[in-house]
């Protein structure tokens, strides 16, 4: 039995290894969070939304130095929340420079900054008016898999700077702002060439 668990350990220890080169390639997953608080003309009406799947998708880059490696990232991220009936959705672009660190076999372990850039963010049939920093900044932090090429990581990003984007309802002339900055649970898969 001992020598079929020490054979094990050695072929994922290999296929580990197939990934921890230097290199690039595609990633897409998928996102489940929320953004922050609605208000209504400096009011909060809603703190907390009801959190919906998004979606990414993007390239990486690694570069490797012994069982340490450099993985800049860049994405397309959109994000869905529902805020009591009223879906508010965000489309950005990400730019994670994540240090990781190889542990054993294919387990490995990352965090760092994320830059994000807002492109575009809808809340039902509210028209935006202006968001506050199209630039954030937050962090990320996860572990993940390799197998041969293919990767799988599951991370927690959080952005760290207060982003309130500004709608005008065409209903009524109240002002509505919200809270941009992300807090989500994000699992994505990775093809490296």
């Amino acid at each position: 039995m001992r020598k079929y668990l020490i054979i094990c350990m050695c072929l994922v220890g290999t296929i580990g290894v197939a990934q921890t080169g230097n290199g690039f390639g595609i990633k897409a997953g998928l996102n489940y969070g929320s953004t922050g608080e609605l208000k209504e003309n400096g009011r909060t009406i809603i703190e907390n939304p009801e959190e919906e799947l998004g979606y990414h998708f993007g390239v990486f880059g690694k570069l490797s130095q012994g069982p340490v490696y450099l993985r800049p990232e860049i994405q397309y991220t959109k994000l869905v929340n529902d805020y009591n009936g009223v879906e508010f959705d965000i489309r950005k672009i990400d730019v994670p420079v994540l240090i990781g660190f190889h542990l054993v076999g294919s387990l490995h372990v990352f965090a760092g900054p994320s830059l994000q850039y807002v492109l575009e963010a809808d809340l039902g049939d509210t028209d935006l008016r202006e968001v506050s920093d199209e630039f954030t900044f937050g962090g990320q932090v996860g572990f993940g898999l390799n197998f041969g090429h293919l990767g799988i990581d599951v991370r927690y990003e959080r952005g760290f700077d207060e982003n309130e984007v500004t709608f005008i309802n065409n209903n009524f002339s109240n002002q509505i702002s919200l809270d941009t900055r992300p807090e989500q649970i994000i699992i994505a898969l990775s093809l490296k060439f």
